[in-house]
């Protein structure tokens, strides 16, 4: 299954789930990966300054390693493709509007939204909006 690319599809049937969990990011080097459990990794991205952990702020206190900021992630449920041509740039236009910063990661079925904890509600509802505005009546 590929997914979707039509725009106005993605954007009406987004579908936007904002976690419970409290996430953290951290830059971690090879040393330190090794030691980290992959079931605890929410995200993994390497950069030449190190590698970038998107875990649980719990695991991260845990572990006793670094971490910047409190996000939720909120998921949109609608199977985009990896090929689909403008849903970033209009979810995140709707949330630069409110003010909100969006730190986004595409995994192969589902977007997922990395936002500030004291903002997620928030940014929830704009998500909803933006989907609610594209579906038909």
């Amino acid at each position: 299954m590929s997914g979707e690319t039509n725009l106005s599809v993605l954007l009406a049937s987004m579908e936007p789930v904002l976690s419970t969990q409290l996430y953290v990011y951290c830059v971690v080097s090879e040393r330190q990966l090794v030691d980290l459990s992959l079931s605890k990794i929410h995200g993994m991205f390497r950069e030449k300054e190190g590698i970038t952990v998107i875990t649980s702020k719990t695991y991260a206190q845990e572990v006793s390693i670094n971490y910047q900021g409190d996000y939720r992630c909120i998921t949109l449920n609608v199977h985009s493709s990896l090929e689909a041509v403008g849903l970033t740039a209009s979810f995140a236009t709707a949330l630069g509007e409110e003010g909100l910063s969006a730190n986004v990661v595409a995994g192969y079925y589902h977007d997922h939204i990395f936002v500030q904890n004291e903002c997620a509600d928030k940014a929830l509802q704009c998500l909803i909006k933006l989907s609610e505005s594209h579906q038909e009546t």
